[in-house]
């Protein structure tokens, strides 16, 4: 069982969303995340929102004029996901086993994301096949992009990923790192600091 299930519980989509809403109408930025994916390559490109939540970043990037297809474990988060953009591909699977060609999704993708803790909250022990598995749904050249907490002041459950154990996943599956960020506004990151944003290419 994944660390989410265990954190979330079972209806939480609803109270995501509401989180995020009440955010947005105080003035917060909730975009970041998909501003990030868009200062990396152009509208029209394809790309994965894995782990995608209530939809949030999908929609979003979608609005923006990216071709989008979002996954994700938890059917609450979907069935909200699915209700704010019916016509967007919302598809509920394990991270750890997906693979595009059983969804019925044809095709590569230019870039992934997992925005949100993704990583963190996987079941302990399937990140290496979390990233072969988003590695291999890029096309030759995408990148895949992932924010998560490395300390417990901004994470939800106990620390357990290392930057280090992320980068080690993602070499292994042949991809090279770009660059590290400290925030989804680009802000340089330093070394032993609580929070990251990573870019790799296949």
């Amino acid at each position: 069982m994944s660390r989410w299930s265990d954190f979330a519980g079972k209806a939480s989509g609803e109270d995501y969303a509401a989180r995020f809403a009440a955010l947005a109408r105080s003035g917060k930025d909730v975009h970041g995340e998909a501003r990030f994916c868009a200062a990396l390559l152009p509208a029209g490109a394809r790309v994965l929102d894995a782990g995608c939540g209530t939809g949030r970043v999908m929609i979003r990037l979608a609005e923006l004029g990216y071709d989008c297809v979002g996954v994700d474990l938890d059917a609450s988060m979907l069935a909200v996901a699915r209700k704010q953009a019916p016509g967007l591909p919302w598809f509920q699977t394990d991270l750890a086993e997906f693979e595009p060609a059983r969804l019925g999704i044809a095709g590569g993708f230019d870039l992934v994301v997992a925005a949100g803790n993704i990583f963190p909250l996987l079941a302990s022990g399937t990140e290496a096949a979390v990233v072969k598995h988003l590695s291999a749904a890029l096309r030759p050249g995408g990148l895949l992009v992932a924010g998560f907490g490395l300390d417990a002041a901004h994470l939800p459950v106990p620390p357990g990923l290392t930057l280090a154990d992320y980068d080690d996943c993602c070499a292994a599956s042949g991809l090279s790192l770009v660059d590290h960020f400290a925030t989804w506004d680009a802000d340089p990151y330093d070394e032993g600091g609580g929070y990251a944003v990573s870019v790799h290419r296949r």
